[in-house]
Formats: structure tokens, C-alpha cells, sequence
């Protein structure tokens, strides 16, 4: 089976002949090209019997090896490729000895071929949910890597992969570094567990939402702990839930997000959701390997469930979380996408939000 619908498409493209299917199948896709180790000449060409030629070889995302501490890969994409191809005799072999294996020849005439398909494809978008079938599609581990769905929706990396790379390895080195202040194991361990705490949702929203959902009867408090009496209750006042926070879900049950009568629980999610991604930037940039990785994404799967009841409640939480942090109640881009976020997650049959037991 092809694991992404990328080489799917290049397969069938291959099957029936199709020169400028296999080139729209991968026009619009990031190609990865290796990093070449000291020593090594930079570009990999190689003699390929299969193509009678030299060869550059590219993978597609789907076909990346297994995660090695010292094997790294760079993005490229069609486009980059046509530009700078450095001998019209060469060709291009995308993932070379595979079943998903395509040799396309690179003369400037197929190079203009290229353009041209890239131009019709355009550039992959955002907000696809995409599916990595040889990795992790049941069990904790995929339970885990769910609770990261929305951030690799947003980027359309496929949501079940732990593995060479987020994005690649420079990319995922500079947003651990831009946006997390992390540049070397320690910090990135420090950063995991604050996210693994909630340490970074609004506190004084947090405490609201919280005492709201023990005062309405939950069966427990969000942390796990056992229900307050009503005298305790009584005993100190419940915070009030901020007023930007009741707009939200009054728009969030129009739209969808929330059930006619829901109110959100915890912000929490939107931690949960960062701290998987962490861990596959932290991988990606090779401060921590697959044991711990796997370890990590399992605790963010059983962190979540001390918080929410289901998928449902999960995705309202990380809806909230991000508007309060990115959007403040202008209902803008932020706020379109992430209705269709939730949308792709909630309503998409193949999506581990509808396949995978939140429990």
C-alpha cells in the first residue's frame, strides 16, 4: 500500500505511462533531497541501472527512511529543481528502488514541462489532513499523535508520523528555536512538561472554566480529582468566565464547534496540541529520539483524558485556546481557520477523530 496519497498518484501514474501524471503527482509536493555527510560531494548523483542514466535522487514525504540521529533531509520542490538542474543528461529519480520509484528525465525541454505543471498544480496548500499509512493508525501512541492533529492540518503533514522530520531538519531546528526559545535537549525537556502542565493557557481563564464545569456537576474536577461538595462551594465564589469567552461559544454553537447547549471545559488542549508537535519538532532537530518521543506523545494522550470526556470537548478546548491566543475576538483568519480545522478533524471519516477512541 502507498503510505500518502503522493505516491499513490505516482504509482497510478507510473502503471499506465502517464510522463506528465508522475510529474503532477509530486508538482505541487515537497521533495527531499539528503543532506550530504562531511566528506561527501554535495549533490548525490549516482549511475541508476534502472534509468540507464546519472541520477539525482529525491524521496517523497511518504518514503523518508526511519529517523537516524545523523541522517538528515532538505526540502526542494519541482520548481527549485527546474531551476538550478545541473546537467540536461541527468534525470530525476524520485524514490529510486521503491514500488513508488519514477525516473523522469530532465532535458530543459522536461524542465520547462515541470514549470508548466507546477504553475497548473500550484503550491500544496494548507488545512489537509493527511495519513501516513505505515505509521501508527491504532493504539496509545496514535492516541497521542491525534491530540497533534490540528497543527499537522494546519501544515498538511500527515498526523500520525514520528519520525525524520516535521517539516526537515533546518526548519524544524528554527521553529523549536523562533517560537519556543529551545535550542538543545534541556530546554526542549523543560518546555514538554510545561506544556504536559498547562503552563501556558491564560491561568485566571483557566481557573474559570474549570470551577464552571465542577459547579455545572461533572462527575470530577478538570485535574482528576473527586467532585466539591456543595458546601464547598458555597464556601469561596466561583471566578467569573471572561465575557470574550461566552462570545466564543455563542458563535462556536452557531458554527458548529460546540453542541447547542456545550460549553467549553479547558483550554488545555491547545497545550496538549503543541506539545505533541514539540515532540516531532524535537525529533525532527534531533534533541531527543523515537523511545522518548513515543513515551512523550502517550503521556499527552493520557493528560488530555484527565481533562476532556471525548474528541468533541478536546477539539472545543483547542478551538478556544488558539482564538484567545491569536485572534482576541476579531472573528477573522484565524477564527475561518480554525472552524475548518475543526470541520476536517470532526466530520472527515478518515480522521482519528472519528476513528479513534478518545479513551
Amino acid at each position: 500500500m502507498p503510505p500518502t496519497d503522493t505516491e499513490r498518484r505516482l504509482c497510478e501514474a507510473t502503471a499506465r505511462g502517464d510522463w506528465d501524471g508522475q510529474v503532477a503527482a509530486i508538482a505541487g509536493e515537497d521533495l527531499y533531497l539528503a543532506v550530504p555527510q562531511q566528506g561527501q560531494d554535495p549533490l548525490p548523483v549516482y549511475d541508476d541501472p534502472a534509468a540507464g542514466a546519472k541520477c539525482i535522487p529525491v524521496l517523497t514525504r511518504g518514503m523518508l527512511p526511519p529517523w537516524q540521529p545523523q541522517q538528515f533531509f532538505d526540502r526542494v520542490s519541482v520548481e527549485e529543481l527546474a531551476q538550478d538542474w545541473p546537467n540536461d543528461k541527468w534525470r530525476l529519480a524520485v524514490n529510486p528502488g521503491t514500488p513508488c520509484a519514477a525516473y523522469l528525465p530532465a532535458s530543459p525541454g522536461h524542465r520547462t514541462g515541470w514549470l508548466r505543471l507546477r504553475a497548473q498544480v500550484g503550491v500544496r496548500p494548507g488545512g489537509l489532513l493527511v495519513t501516513h499509512y505505515g505509521g501508527p493508525l491504532h493504539g496509545p501512541v496514535a492516541q497521542g499523535l491525534a491530540c497533534g492533529a490540528p497543527i499537522a492540518v494546519h501544515h498538511s503533514v500527515p498526523w500520525n508520523e514520528l519520525g525524520t522530520a516535521f517539516l526537515d531538519h533546518a526548519a524544524d531546528a528554527q521553529t523549536l528555536r523562533d517560537q519556543w526559545s529551545v535550542t538543545d535537549p534541556g530546554t526542549w525537556q523543560q518546555r514538554l512538561d510545561q506544556l504536559l502542565g498547562g503552563q501556558f493557557v491564560p491561568a485566571e481563564t483557566e481557573t474559570a472554566l474549570r470551577a464552571r464545569a465542577r459547579d455545572a456537576g461533572a462527575p470530577e474536577d478538570a485535574a482528576g480529582g473527586e467532585p466539591e461538595s456543595a458546601g464547598s462551594r458555597d464556601a469561596a465564589e466561583s471566578p467569573a468566565v471572561p465575557e470574550l469567552v461566552t462570545r466564543y461559544e455563542e458563535r462556536f454553537r452557531a458554527d458548529g464547534l460546540l453542541p447547542a447547549d456545550g460549553r467549553v471545559v479547558s483550554l488545555v488542549a491547545l497545550d496538549h496540541a503543541h506539545a505533541v508537535n514539540l515532540v516531532r519538532w524535537g525529533l525532527g532537530a534531533r534533541l531527543c529520539a523515537p523511545p522518548q518521543a513515543e513515551q512523550a506523545v502517550q503521556q499527552v494522550a493520557a493528560r488530555a483524558r484527565e481533562v476532556y470526556g471525548s474528541w468533541e470537548e478536546f477539539a472545543a478546548g483547542y478551538a478556544l485556546g488558539r482564538m484567545l491566543a491569536f485572534d482576541n475576538g476579531w472573528f477573522g483568519p484565524q477564527y475561518a481557520e480554525a472552524v475548518h480545522l475543526h470541520r476536517v478533524l470532526t466530520q472527515d471519516p478518515s480522521s482519528p477523530w472519528r476513528g479513534l477512541p478518545f479513551a
